[in-house]
């Protein structure tokens, strides 16, 4: 259903660009009012303003209601990969000394070596 939206979405974008790459801009009617090729027009005398903006207006709704579906997929896509089992992270206190300190412990469980930090001593404290 998705792959069907998708197609669907790519072709009206492409329609709607088309149609707005054929209209004609405000300044080319001034040589038309004066008769200059009205009736040479497919769409009659009155010109192809109207169909073209009508057709254009149609896909551009059309385009909108793909995204808004294409949106709402993506949603429940990302709700179904937040819920499949990915560990939170855990935040625990220890008190060392008089001060509590934060240290943030991730869950995920790996192959990895754990390499914990040890103290770095300074130059005095080696000599």
């Amino acid at each position: 259903m998705e792959t069907i939206v998708l197609i669907v979405h790519v072709l009206v974008a492409a329609g709607v660009i088309g149609l707005i790459l054929i209209q004609q801009g405000k300044g080319a009617e001034a040589g038309a009012s004066f008769g200059a090729g009205a009736s040479q027009t497919v769409f009659g005398s009155q010109g192809s303003a109207s169909f073209l903006s009508r057709t254009t207006a149609i896909l551009a709704t059309v385009f909108f209601l793909t995204s808004f579906g294409l949106a709402m997929v993506a949603r429940q896509k990302a709700d179904a990969v937040s819920g499949a089992g990915i560990p939170a992270v855990v935040v625990e206190e220890t008190v060392s000394g008089d001060a509590p300190i934060s240290a943030e412990k991730n869950t995920v469980e790996t192959d990895a070596p754990v390499i914990e930090s040890q103290p770095v001593k300074s130059d005095e404290e080696s000599k």
